[in-house]
């Protein structure tokens, strides 16, 4: 199940939130470190990891699930947010050349269809790039944060999971290795708990984040389209949502 979208803003607005976004966002920009020209979409709720490349692809969108809900962003700008179903992504085949799944893997239900969907939407040559919750981390058993809500995953589970929906995995790497805790005199060692973790302690990780490639097999049936229910987004273009002035959407 889903958090709620406004849990989510609200966990990004606090210190640890906002730790959390500054070195995840260190490890994606290490994976995907030039997207000029680009198109580039987020699926749940991307859009404190998506403001790494507002200035640099040709296009940024972020798909939110509509069990979530949907909030306006970014703050300043037009609108780039649209409310969408997980199994039906309004979406033109072959439209994307990156796509960012982050909140989403570890709560979906239709999971498998789901992925079915992102396989559709990348480019032949696409990359997915998935963060999810460690399940040997700590921060996958305090509910206080998103990663301890949904399923946590191991490595061996991402590999099968992302066989399965015909991707192939191309890049590994962990990020928070600092405890989750809104501690500041805790928060102001993070930088140094992320430095060691990645040398020592890779296992304990809070999260992990694989990137895999679009796989493609002679004789495999894609999903057909609904086109009756799907209304396409011309040139990725966003539906308008109502506006916020909560401070944490970027």
């Amino acid at each position: 199940m889903h958090m709620d979208v406004a849990d989510l803003r609200d966990f990004y607005a606090r210190p640890l939130g906002r730790m959390t976004r500054r070195h995840l966002s260190r490890r994606i920009r290490e994976i995907w470190p030039d997207v000029r020209g680009m198109d580039v979409a987020g699926f749940g709720y991307a859009t404190p990891y998506l403001r790494l490349f507002l200035d640099e692809a040709e296009r940024v969108l972020a798909l939110m699930p509509a069990q979530q809900g949907v909030i306006y962003w970014p703050k300043e700008g037009p609108n780039r947010t649209t409310l969408v179903e997980e199994t039906d992504w309004p979406l033109p085949d072959d439209s994307l050349d990156r796509l960012l799944l982050v909140h989403t893997v570890e709560s979906s239900e239709p999971l498998g269809t789901m992925l079915r969907q992102a396989w559709r939407v990348l480019k032949p040559g696409g990359r997915l790039l998935i963060v999810v919750p460690n399940r040997r981390g700590v921060w996958a058993r305090r509910e206080t944060t998103p990663f301890g809500h949904g399923r946590p995953f191991t490595r061996g589970q991402l590999i099968r999971l992302l066989r399965d929906a015909m991707f192939s995995p191309t890049d590994w790497s962990t990020a928070l290795f600092f405890l989750p805790f809104d501690w500041r005199a805790l928060l102001r060692w993070a930088s140094a708990f992320e430095r060691g973790g990645r040398f020592f302690g890779q296992r304990l990780a809070g999260v992990m984040l694989v990137e895999a490639a679009k796989q493609f097999y002679a004789g495999t049936p894609v999903p057909v389209r609904r086109a009756s229910t799907r209304a396409v987004l011309p040139g990725l273009r966003p539906v308008a949502v109502p506006r916020t002035s909560a401070s944490s959407n970027d």
